[in-house]
């Protein structure tokens, strides 16, 4: 089990991390907006690529051109690590 990290520890990692927000110090958010639906599913697919090269998966919620993801260590109960692996992973996916 990973120990979750700190308030101080997220949020110095936060600003490293251009587009997350913390969610009570027990997740990480991120809300994108593509062009149209399609455009977000394909996101959405590399996510979950991504996700399970790192075998840590995000919540997610997609709303026609909205994607809303949540990241969190659910054994840990807290943000660890791992998420801010996997944000750093959905950041690079994003076109420029």
């Amino acid at each position: 089990m990973r120990t979750p990290m700190t308030a101080v520890e997220i949020a110095e990692g936060l600003e490293k991390l251009k587009g997350w927000k913390a969610d009570d110090d027990r997740s990480l958010t991120r809300e994108l907006k593509f062009a149209d639906h399609n455009e977000a599913i394909g996101f959405v697919v590399r996510v979950a690529m991504a996700a399970e090269v790192l075998d840590h998966h995000p919540d997610l919620r997609i709303v026609y051109n909205r994607v809303e993801l949540v990241l969190s260590t659910h054994d840990a109960g807290g943000v660890t690590a791992k998420d801010f692996d996997l944000a750093q992973r959905i950041n690079g996916l994003l076109r420029p």
